[in-house]
C-alpha cells in the first residue's frame, strides 16, 4: 500500500522535462476520456489558438509559491493537492483526481528573479457545492471566465514555457482578442497526462481575457 502511494505522489509530482509545440488546439486530451475535465465552452478561434469560456469551474488551490521554477512550484502544490485529495482536508474526505492540474503564473521582472505560482486541482462537481476546507489551500470559482488557450504537446519544462506563453501572445496580436488580454503578463499552464504517459501527451497555455458573458 506505501508504496502504491509513493508511486502515486511520483506520477503526480513528477514534472515534464520537455516541451513539442504544436500550432493551435486539435486534440481533445485523452485523460478527459477516463477522469473529469474542468467543462468549457469554445466561442472562437484564430491562428494557432482557440478562446474558450469556463462558466461553473471550481478549482481549489494553493498560497502562493515563490520559485524561479515552474517545474518545482508546481511540485511543491502537487503534494500538497495530493494530500488533500487523499483525505487530508477538514472532513477527511476522498476526493477524486480530475484534470488538468493547472499552475497559474506572476512573472518576474527578470530572468534570475522568482515568480509566483498558484497551483490548483479541479474539483469534481460533486463537491463544488461545498469543497472540503483545508490548510493552506483556498477555492477559486469561475464565472464566465474567458481564456485564450494554445495547445503544445511533449513534455513541460522551464526551458520552454516561456516560448509557448510568448507563441500565444504573438498569435493574439493584432487580433480581435488583444485589447482584452490581461494586461499583466499573467498566464497559467495546464497539465493533463501522468509523466508516465511517454505518447499523446497534451499541456495548454491559458491567457485570461476580459471579455463580458452578455456580450458573447
Amino acid at each position: 500500500m506505501h508504496s502504491m502511494r509513493l508511486l502515486t505522489v511520483f506520477a503526480l509530482s513528477s514534472l515534464l522535462v520537455a516541451a513539442v509545440g504544436v500550432a493551435g488546439v486539435e486534440v481533445f486530451p485523452p485523460t478527459c476520456e477516463r477522469i473529469e475535465c474542468a467543462e468549457f465552452v469554445v466561442i472562437g478561434e484564430g491562428n494557432g489558438y482557440e478562446i474558450r469560456r469556463y462558466d461553473s469551474a471550481v478549482w481549489m488551490s494553493t498560497s502562493p509559491i515563490d520559485d524561479i521554477s515552474l517545474v518545482n512550484a508546481t511540485r511543491t502544490g502537487f503534494f500538497q493537492l495530493f494530500d488533500y485529495i487523499q483525505g487530508k482536508n477538514e472532513y477527511g474526505e476522498t476526493i477524486e483526481m480530475t484534470g488538468p492540474v493547472m499552475s497559474q503564473i506572476s512573472p518576474s521582472d527578470g530572468p534570475f528573479c522568482k515568480s509566483s505560482f498558484v497551483v490548483s486541482f479541479s474539483v469534481p462537481k460533486k463537491n463544488q457545492a461545498n469543497p472540503p476546507p483545508a490548510e493552506g489551500l483556498h477555492v477559486q470559482k469561475w464565472q464566465s471566465k474567458f481564456l485564450a488557450v494554445r495547445q503544445f504537446g511533449g513534455f513541460v519544462s522551464d526551458d520552454t514555457i516561456g516560448q509557448q506563453a510568448d507563441a500565444l501572445f504573438s498569435s493574439l496580436t493584432g487580433s480581435n482578442w488583444a485589447s482584452a488580454i490581461d494586461p499583466s503578463g499573467a498566464y497559467a499552464v495546464a497539465q493533463y497526462n501522468s509523466p508516465f504517459e511517454f505518447s499523446g501527451r497534451v499541456n495548454e497555455v491559458w491567457i485570461t481575457l476580459d471579455l463580458h458573458a452578455s456580450a458573447m
